[in-house]
């Protein structure tokens, strides 16, 4: 697995999505029939926007790409926490990989991104 996430250009996600769909009724690996859907119709008031579930990924390098926030929306997750973005960013950042320093106790020693925010933009846009 690289250390590097690899950005998938808008158009071939969408041929992805819409080829696997059709030959295997299934979307990034998740079939229809798991498609979150909800049946009762009941929401929950968040922010002052309403919402079918509270759940939803935390904030990380999960939340950057398309594909995994559409995988988590797919599931039930309406309340994603996107990443942080900055101006320092990408090959920028004086940090190295794993960025957990956890001798006798564990702290983030990262700043926050791994995209140039030009590319984490696109990446929510794309989602």
């Amino acid at each position: 697995m690289s250390d590097r996430m690899r950005l998938m250009p808008f158009e071939k996600m969408l041929s992805w999505v819409l080829s696997e769909l059709k030959e295997k009724d299934s979307i990034f690996g998740i079939h229809r029939s798991k498609f979150y859907k909800n049946k009762s119709g009941s929401c929950i008031e968040l922010f002052g926007e309403k919402l079918a579930t509270p759940l939803g990924p935390a904030a990380g390098p999960n939340s950057q790409l398309a594909q995994n926030i559409v995988a988590a929306y797919l599931t039930g997750c309406r309340f994603i926490e996107l990443k942080t973005v900055q101006k320092l960013d990408g090959e920028d950042l004086p940090v190295s990989k794993p960025c957990i320093y956890a001798q006798d106790e564990c702290y983030n020693v990262e700043w926050s991104t791994e995209l140039r925010v030009p590319d984490a933009y696109n990446e929510y846009i794309k989602a």
